[in-house]
């Protein structure tokens, strides 16, 4: 039984609607009520374990708990990014104190940084996802060890996706590439539509369940 939706043009318009509403909430939280990036961090991480629990526990596809946990992967995603790589100055503590508290401060891992360490955990990801023999056709996925493994990958790439937006697009002098953000969404734009050409000659390469040979008949 199918848990997950089909990829469909309204897919992608209400994931593009999730990830940004996820970015502009955690900075809501983090920035303009000025929680700080730690303490937002820590609360929205929570809020996407809890999402994450009830869609598991789901036995069939559910419009709303799936797209509440797209939308708790964003937040949660948007405000680890900015937490790993944002600067930890003590111009961004609280009076009297030394260490993360209130504020909007971060761990000032740096751009580069940041960006190499969620590669390498959604490279671990795909490595500890192979062995189980756990399919990687999201369309196919239908038992909680492959939906784990699906939403691990999730989270992490919503992570990485606006650590490597803000790696590409900030100035040198911050540890970005400064490419801004015409010449990072020209980038961007280029691999993706790369990917998408790869993806669909491989698609079309795989045929579907639906589409395999009937047995003959015998009379």
């Amino acid at each position: 039984m199918k848990k997950l939706p089909e990829v469909t043009l309204a897919f992608w318009i209400m994931k593009i609607a999730a990830t940004t509403l996820g970015e502009t909430a955690a900075d809501l939280f983090s920035q303009t009520l000025e929680l700080g990036y730690f303490l937002t961090t820590i609360a929205l991480f929570l809020v996407f374990v809890m999402t994450l629990a009830v869609q598991l526990r789901s036995r069939r596809y559910n419009p709303f708990l799936y797209w509440t946990v797209i939308l708790s992967t964003s937040m949660a995603g948007t405000t680890m990014s900015d937490f790993m790589n944002r600067d930890a100055s003590s111009a961004y503590l609280t009076t009297g104190t030394s260490s993360l508290g209130r504020g909007p401060q971060g761990l000032g891992l740096g751009y580069p940084a940041g960006a190499a360490i969620l590669v390498s955990l959604l490279i671990a990801v795909f490595i500890a996802w192979k062995p189980t023999g756990q399919t990687f056709a999201i369309r196919d996925i239908v038992n909680f060890r492959g939906e784990a493994l699906f939403w691990s990958a999730i989270l992490v790439s919503n992570t990485l996706g606006t650590s490597m937006g803000d790696f590409l697009t900030k100035p040198a002098t911050s540890g970005g590439l400064d490419l801004g953000t015409p010449g990072s969404s020209a980038v961007l734009l280029t691999a993706l539509l790369g990917l998408m050409a790869y993806a669909h000659t491989q698609e079309r390469k795989t045929p579907r369940n639906d589409e395999a040979p009937r047995p003959a008949e015998t009379g």
